[in-house]
């Protein structure tokens, strides 16, 4: 390495002294890496997953999965893995140099099209910062994009011997007359074929996104005049709750489409821990959480995880199944009667892990942390 000194021709005695100090600094044994070493510095990392989990709607066969079974991945800017495995099974935090890092949890494995496979989860990247903690926040979002078709009987007295295939750059599925399920695809573009006497005719293509279902209604008129006659018209709507569009592609004739809806009750409504914890004063509202101990006492680390419990009065709630920290917990008081008996972990130790809602009042402080008090229903998840 070679350093360039460049001196000014003042004479002055204080700027030369200046210079042999800035000599001085270079002379010294320490090399640029270790500077850069020491300038980066440690930062702590963290996840979690988003308190709004997003509902289950009409679009998706299948519940929601469980966070906790989610494949977790947590990479460095060169790439390296420093963590890979269930989300729940993850640690809660780790120490880190200072940098860029992506954290990825998904549902499940999904490289090429299958019916009824959604992929849910989400990538974020996060910029550790030293002696600062950055935590990345996941959604919990469909990460491919769907198709279904909806073939009315008048197309198949028409055409009663084609064949349609819904298909992308990443392949294609034969899409009997009566599959019901939804296609999966990468979000690309995906077109509707019909294959019909040795000849294949694209109907329509879309480009899908992530998190959209399309659904298709074909239909056909039951002359072929008619057909000749007639162009194709196409009806997009979309849902409120979810994108979810809906086309119905008539050949030769035309037809709309309807919108998809859904709603949500109480329990979507549901405050989870993070936000609990900074709702102090609300009353008769909805927490949701996972049950990660009991025995509690007012010590920071008063908190017991594992059979036998002694005290049914109260236990405490995790943003998942694995918080072992209580301070990122949210404890319930649990007064005598039906809500105690049937969740307490003296005599129900079996509910450790499991994700629950419970209703009550949320107070300051009850064993040191922001409480649960006067639960007066409960939900098991």
């Amino acid at each position: 390495m070679v350093f360039a000194l460049f001196l000014p021709s003042d004479k002055n005695a204080n700027a030369m002294k200046n210079h042999w100090i800035l000599w001085a600094a270079l002379a010294l044994p320490i090399s640029c890496q270790e500077l850069f070493d020491k300038e980066e510095g440690e930062g702590e990392l963290r996840w979690s997953f988003s308190e709004k989990y997003e509902p289950s709607t009409k679009a998706s066969s299948q519940e929601l999965p469980d966070t906790n079974d989610f494949r977790l991945e947590v990479k460095d800017a060169s790439g390296s893995i420093l963590y890979s495995g269930p989300y729940g099974e993850s640690p809660e935090s780790m120490l880190v140099k200072a940098g860029a890092y992506t954290v990825t949890a998904l549902s499940g494995e999904f490289t090429k099209p299958q019916f009824d496979a959604p992929q849910w989860g989400d990538t974020q990247q996060v910029l550790v910062e030293a002696d600062r903690t950055a935590t990345a926040v996941l959604s919990c979002h469909q990460m491919n994009a769907g198709i279904r078709l909806r073939i009315q009987p008048d197309f198949l007295t028409v055409y009663p011997k084609a064949s349609m295939f819904v298909q992308s750059d990443a392949g294609k599925l034969l899409y009997s007359y009566s599959e019901k399920r939804i296609a999966y695809f990468p979000p690309s573009d995906v077109s509707v074929v019909m294959s019909n006497e040795g000849k294949d005719e694209t109907l329509i293509t879309r480009k899908l996104a992530a998190r959209q279902i399309l659904t298709v209604g074909i239909s056909a008129p039951e002359t072929e005049e008619e057909l000749k006659s007639s162009g194709p018209r196409i009806t997009i709507s979309i849902d409120t709750t979810r994108v979810w569009n809906y086309e119905h592609y008539t050949i030769g004739d035309e037809d709309t489409g309807g919108q998809q809806g859904g709603g949500e009750d109480d329990l979507d409504k549901a405050l989870g821990i993070g936000q609990a914890r900074t709702a102090i004063g609300k009353e008769g509202v909805w927490v949701y959480g996972y049950i990660v101990g009991g025995d509690l006492t007012s010590s920071a680390n008063g908190m017991k995880q594992k059979a036998p419990f002694t005290s049914r009065t109260n236990l405490a709630l995790g943003t998942r199944a694995s918080t072992t920290d209580k301070s990122s917990c949210l404890s319930v008081n649990l007064l005598k009667g039906e809500i105690r008996d049937a969740i307490n972990l003296v005599d129900h130790p079996e509910m450790l892990g499991k994700r629950i809602y419970l209703k009550g009042d949320i107070v300051s402080a009850y064993y040191g942390i922001p409480g649960l008090k006067n639960v007066t229903a409960y939900v098991l998840k």
